[in-house]
């Protein structure tokens, strides 16, 4: 065992004295060390560094570094930003859609439909009481009645009417007009007629000859009695038609509203529009045999305007024709 230890320290210690001259070959060749070491200074904080030389220029900022406005600048350029922001970002919707909801587009606001400029309307009275033109507005008597007025005269006389001659009636700002009118007492030798009714003299022969060819018949025949007197409504009246410019028929003495009839036996048969039995048929005799010699019948059922009359007038229309209700 002994000789076994031996060559292996034998070898440890040539090792030992192999490393022990490297390491002294090496001490021989390093150089001298300073015999005390400056101590570095520490590194300080930028706040804590002294300034730089004057000499020495300093960088300048990068734009993002720049300095921010001053605060203390009118709120006015605050609120130019804020609007200027208003205008370029949407507003956002009040409510956020629901899960399985679609979101509600906003529709556009239809523009303002463009409207010219109107001129100024005439005051409500003034229109209202302007008529449309009528050539018989601006008749007037002449010097000497004509000789057809003269005629109509006649003819009344010799049917036993009995009236008066009247002045002109003649309206030139709402255009009513009767050159030649006369004011009825009766219908004939035994038809009174009241209240006081002035009408054109063709429209009052008309009425003459309807009372003794038709009413006077009719009420014999109905009630055995003759007809005592008739009462009018409504003969010259300088107005227009109801709810129209245009003038009525009785602004020309040219219309005789008839609002009942009254017999030799007291009997009075008034017209309206659920008459008794009797009565209605002596007015829808009268009422059927009106339409022809006159050219305008209106009456309960036709209007509002005419539920308590008959209208009868002589009002020209094309060809002759008749307006019958």
């Amino acid at each position: 065992m002994a000789a076994v230890m031996f060559p292996r320290m034998c070898g440890l210690g040539l090792v030992l004295a192999a490393g022990s001259l490297l390491a002294a070959s090496a001490w021989a060749k390093a150089p001298k060390l300073p015999e005390t070491v400056p101590v570095p200074e520490l590194n300080q904080s930028q706040s804590e560094q002294k300034a730089a030389p004057a000499d020495v220029p300093v960088p300048e900022a990068r734009p993002a570094d720049a300095p921010k406005p001053d605060q203390s600048e009118p709120d006015k350029l605050n609120q130019q930003k804020s609007n200027q922001h208003k205008q370029v970002r949407p507003e956002s919707p009040a409510m956020a859609p629901k899960p399985g909801e679609k979101p509600t587009e906003a529709k556009p606001e239809p523009e303002p439909p463009v409207i010219a400029p109107q001129p100024p309307e005439k005051p409500a009275e003034a229109k209202d009481n302007k008529m449309l033109p009528d050539p018989r507005s601006a008749s007037v008597p002449a010097k000497e009645m004509p000789e057809e007025e003269l005629a109509c005269r006649r003819r009344l006389k010799s049917m036993g009417v009995d009236f008066e001659e009247r002045k002109a009636e003649h309206n030139a700002e709402i255009g009513c007009s009767i050159p030649y009118p006369i004011m009825l007492k009766n219908l004939g030798k035994s038809v009174a007629i009241g209240p006081g009714t002035e009408l054109n003299c063709q429209m009052a022969e008309a009425a003459a000859r309807f009372t003794t060819d038709v009413i006077q018949p009719a009420a014999k025949a109905e009630f055995g009695a003759d007809l005592k007197s008739i009462s009018q409504a409504s003969a010259f009246v300088c107005r227009p038609r109801n709810g129209t410019r245009k003038l009525s028929e009785h602004a020309f003495g040219n219309a005789l509203d008839i609002a009942s009839f009254t017999l030799s036996d007291g009997r009075k048969v008034e017209i309206s529009p659920t008459p008794p039995e009797k009565d209605a048929k002596f007015l829808n005799t009268v009422r059927k045999a009106a339409c022809g010699p006159f050219k305008t019948v209106l009456g309960p059922g036709s209007d509002a305007d005419h539920a308590l009359h008959f209208h009868l007038d002589l009002e020209p229309r094309r060809n002759g024709g008749t307006f019958c209700q």
